[in-house]
């Protein structure tokens, strides 16, 4: 089925997994919230994020482009955003973001850093791209790369390589 890599094709595995929980998120947008075992057999991309980062949002734009290329291909974008000050904190805040800047995938809500820890992060934006079997393929720090994550997606949602690339605005 469409979403869960089989073979051994695309970026190397450096972690067998299982990802990280995420049950500690405090609430969820655009969605009525999801379980870690929501994600069996799909391909995750991890977003840590927050809003008042201007690198995060350097990033919106390709995860956004991704999300909306991708999904139909199987691909889960599952946005954590893990705030830096008080004000990013406040879930009124996050959800005037969220719909200002249209941003349609799943944002779980991590103001005590809970989630942030489980997985042991220490930066905005990092990316996390996990296969249908659970195990990690690609770990993103920052911005750029993005072709690479990009490359790293759609082999192991096995798509057409001469397909269309995500259309970023």
């Amino acid at each position: 089925p469409a979403g869960i890599e089989t073979g051994t094709s695309g970026p190397p595995v450096l972690d067998p997994g299982p990802a990280p929980p995420i049950a500690a998120a405090t609430g969820w947008l655009n969605t009525a919230g999801l379980r870690d075992a929501d994600l069996a057999g799909q391909v995750v991309l991890y977003d840590f994020w927050t809003f008042g980062c201007v690198n995060c949002q350097h990033t919106l734009p390709h995860v956004k482009a991704w999300h909306e290329r991708y999904a139909g291909d199987g691909l889960v974008i599952v946005s954590i955003h893990t705030p830096e000050f008080d004000y990013e904190a406040d879930p009124a805040n996050v959800a005037e973001f969220v719909g200002a800047n249209g941003i349609a995938f799943p944002v779980a809500l991590d103001p005590e850093r809970e989630i942030w820890r489980a997985w042991d992060n220490h930066y905005w934006p990092a990316f996390y791209l996990y296969d249908g079997q659970g195990r990690l393929r690609l770990r993103h720090v920052g911005e750029g790369s993005y072709d690479t994550t990009e490359d790293a997606i759609r082999s192991l949602l096995g798509v057409d390589p001469t397909s269309p690339r995500a259309a970023v605005t």
